[in-house]
């Protein structure tokens, strides 16, 4: 497959008033003595990333003499148009951008971003960001995430956690599960009061992420390692795929999960669970900062997956920080994604609601908060952020989620199910080009 490589030169501007390289040996002219930085971002200016990433411009600002200018851009128009705007003179000088191969990787492959080893050096960037953190930073000659040089770098973080209707469950007389036969038991005992469990949509992500938790917690690190890093052959028949596909199927035939969950995205299953429809749902900690603001008469409460204490849990860093090639101000540019990184920034998007990669969690004073940033820096001390399962190809998000509505609805059994997703994995991961 070296054929099918990604890899051909972004192209350079050069510009008049333009001298010198930048620190990190790149070929694009760097300006001296700027007065201004483009950053672009596609945060809410009250979400937790977007109030910390504006104090972290004020402080550029402050410590710089540099006036930032700053445009915010939303996920979609960076998505879609990113190699175009990368390879040309409006590209910003640094730039929030999706992680993981199809995304980061696919623009390093490309030459549009900045390798940022020096500034990893230079910053110690690398004492922050570790283990399965530092992998969606680092891209290798194909654009495959996990190794080879810095290109991105994140200061938040984001898993997949339950959470709990405290209500409902007093309601109901059951208790709150800590183990996965608790779980099954309390989902049942929910069930025979006449109350679905799961508040789930398998028209976008939370079933792919249940099913992904599921895999976890049977695969081991060389079943993560194939699937996503394409080190090895991935085992569509083995235990983890298997056990997750045949849950799934358990779950929707007892009546954990609504058949009528097929056509429900992401936002439905969180409205469903603010209103009380639902005792639990599966999602991200993105959604921890709006049920702490939008929901006022409910008790609430959020943990790891029952049974996943010691296993991996669907999560990694958040998107990152990225300094494209066409920059010609990549020093001011690490600069401002060093301040990002800072204690102030850091314990600031902490309070707001987030979960940033290098905060004290004695400095957040939201008890809420802070039991959060603590499960979280658990979880990436032992190591166990296992990613995403639609990382693999720019295709499997969507192949993801068809394959598992015909499993929910009942065209396809799980056999079938797990044979749709091997060929779809095989397929898109072999014209990609990202095996040699």
């Amino acid at each position: 497959m070296n054929g099918m490589r990604r890899v051909f030169a972004a192209g350079l501007v050069a510009a008049l008033g333009l001298t010198g390289l930048s620190a990190c040996g790149g070929e694009t002219a760097q300006e001296e003595n700027p007065t201004s930085i483009t950053i672009w971002h596609y945060e809410e200016d009250n979400g937790a990333q977007g109030q910390a990433w504006a104090r972290a411009m004020e402080i550029f600002e402050e410590q710089t003499g540099v006036k930032v200018n700053f445009e915010k851009r939303s996920f979609e128009q960076i998505r879609q148009n990113a190699s175009q705007i990368l390879n040309s003179d409006e590209a910003p000088d640094v730039m929030e951008y999706n992680k993981g191969n199809a995304t980061a990787g696919l623009l390093a492959s490309q030459g549009l971003l900045s390798n940022l080893n020096d500034y990893v050096d230079e910053y110690g960037w690398d004492q922050k960001i570790t283990g399965s953190l530092a992998a969606t930073g680092r891209y290798d000659e194909l654009g495959v995430m996990g190794s080879g040089d810095w290109y991105g770098i994140t200061n938040y973080g984001e898993d997949v956690m339950m959470y709990y209707n405290e209500d409902m469950f007093r309601e109901y007389g059951i208790a709150i599960p800590t183990t996965f036969d608790e779980l099954e038991g309390a989902m049942q005992q929910f069930v025979d009061a006449g109350v679905t469990p799961l508040s789930e949509g398998v028209a976008e992500y939370p079933l792919q992420h249940l099913w992904w938790q599921l895999a976890l917690m049977k695969g081991d690190d060389d079943f993560l390692n194939a699937y996503e890093m394409y080190d090895g052959d991935v085992d569509w028949q083995g235990e983890a795929a298997t056990f997750a596909t045949q849950t799934i199927k358990d779950w929707v035939d007892k009546g954990y999960i609504s058949r009528n969950s097929t056509g429900l995205k992401a936002e439905d299953c969180g409205q469903n669970f603010m209103n009380g429809t639902y005792p639990m749902f599966f999602s991200g900690t993105w959604w921890f900062g709006r049920f702490q603001s939008d929901i006022a008469d409910m008790a609430w409460s959020a943990a790891v997956f029952p049974g996943a204490e010691e296993t991996r849990v669907p999560g990694s860093s958040g998107n990152i920080w990225v300094i494209p090639e066409n920059s010609t101000k990549k020093d001011l540019a690490a600069q401002f994604i060093d301040i990002t990184l800072s204690e102030e920034v850091q314990d600031l998007m902490g309070n707001a609601g987030g979960l940033p990669i290098a905060a004290d969690p004695d400095r957040i004073t939201d008890e809420k908060t802070k039991a959060l940033i603590t499960s979280f820096n658990g979880v990436v001390e032992r190591d166990g952020l296992g990613f995403y399962p639609d990382w693999p190809t720019s295709t499997f998000y969507d192949e993801l989620n068809s394959s598992l509505q015909e499993l929910v609805n009942g065209t396809t059994d799980v056999d079938g199910c797990l044979r749709m997703l091997e060929e779809y994995y095989t397929t898109g991961v072999e014209t990609s080009g990202y095996r040699q």
